[in-house]
């Protein structure tokens, strides 16, 4: 029954390679804005893990996402170091600043300055020069991946900036002494670089300039216990790396409409699949029904003939989603390689997967009821 069963399918070869093509589109779709999707949540976090050497973050109550500068007072430091449990603290700060190439295009740049002693909070990796260059004068670093793209003179040769290039920060002139590899942002001003010190003479003067103090917890330090004497001891919010992105990814998805963007791309890929799928394989056991008739007549029962309507459905269902799943991913490669965002976890297919059965299943469901309806005599009627 079961070999009849897929003599059939593949027995009319446009409604099989339909069935398929249907499916494998519905599984694409859903997969690869589903991984688009997670893409994008994983590059909001990206400054927080080139620079996760600290356990626990500082920072006022009000921050609701990595790049959202709050200033702190400098004794903040100093608190934090005379904590229980605490090895280290050291300042960072973060801020948007306005710079100006030497041909004179202007553009605005994220800087990070690092404690000058340590260098604690720097990117994993240097391409160029090394991290101690920092300390030279008017020294800052760029990002090798993006510097080719997003510090480009637009007059007097179109040359990106690069290693050993003078440039501006607020009219203060800034050095390029190194480069290094960071983490794909999903905020695509450049990322620079320098020593604490210096971005705070960079920067616009304020009061206040820390933006967070990152805490490293002492050997056996109970983490919650030490975060706790943190928050009593400074007023201000304690969060870890995971906390810290976390709300960063969440507060991007909500503000921005990309989940509600991606969502709706998601659910439409589980339309399409199932109007498609549904459509298709209804009508192909429309066409079947003589066939389905004739084993009625000759004795099989309904409960072998839901067999061969599943192995059917099954078999067009893992080669779409097969097709998919590869389409998907290797589309995703080659946006990775583009330097757009993509991140495939093993969720992803599991849950297209689930998807694209559940589409099959109401499509079987369909094409059931009218062959558990029908009439073998039919078959013999004229």
């Amino acid at each position: 029954m079961y070999l009849v069963a897929l003599r059939m399918l593949m027995g009319d070869r446009l409604k099989y390679y339909g069935l398929i093509a249907g499916i494998s589109f519905a599984a694409m779709l859903i997969s690869q804005q589903a991984a688009i999707l997670v893409g994008f949540t994983k590059q909001t976090g990206a400054f927080i893990r080139d620079t996760a050497q600290a356990d626990l973050w500082i920072m006022d109550p009000q921050v609701r996402f990595s790049q959202d500068r709050v200033p702190l007072r400098e004794t903040i430091v100093h608190l934090a170091r005379g904590t229980t449990g605490v090895a280290w603290a050291v300042p960072l700060f973060q801020g948007f600043l306005r710079a100006r190439m030497p041909d004179g295009t202007s553009f605005t740049l994220i800087l990070v300055g690092l404690d000058d002693a340590s260098l604690v909070g720097a990117p994993p990796q240097m391409v160029e020069g090394q991290l101690t260059d920092l300390r030279r004068d008017r020294g800052v670093i760029v990002d090798a991946r993006t510097s080719g793209k997003k510090l480009r003179m637009k007059n007097g040769g179109q040359r990106a900036l690069r290693v050993g290039d003078h440039f501006s920060i607020m009219d203060h002139d800034a050095h390029i002494v190194g480069s290094y590899r960071g983490r794909v942002s999903f905020f695509w001003e450049p990322v620079l670089y320098t020593t604490y010190s210096r971005a705070l003479a960079f920067a616009f003067y304020e009061r206040n300039m820390l933006s967070y103090v990152m805490v490293k917890l002492a050997p056996g330090a109970d983490r919650e216990a030490t975060r706790q004497a943190l928050q009593r001891r400074t007023g201000l919010t304690i969060r870890t790396n995971e906390e810290f992105i976390q709300i960063t990814a969440d507060y991007i998805l909500n503000e921005t409409g990309i989940l509600m963007n991606f969502g709706f791309a998601v659910l439409l890929g589980f339309a399409i699949g199932a109007l498609v799928a549904g459509q298709t394989f209804y009508n192909f056991t429309l066409d079947n029904l003589r066939h389905y008739g004739t084993l009625k007549a000759m004795g099989v029962s309904n409960g072998q003939l839901t067999g061969m309507l599943f192995l059917q459905v099954g078999v067009v269902a893992l080669l779409g989603y097969g097709m998919g799943i590869g389409t998907g991913a290797g589309l995703g490669l080659w946006m990775n390689a583009s330097g757009l965002a993509f991140s495939m976890p093993w969720q992803i297919p599991a849950i297209t997967l689930a998807a694209i059965g559940l589409v099959c299943l109401i499509a079987a469901w369909f094409s059931l009821r009218r062959v558990f309806a029908l009439e073998p005599a039919v078959v013999f009627k004229g």
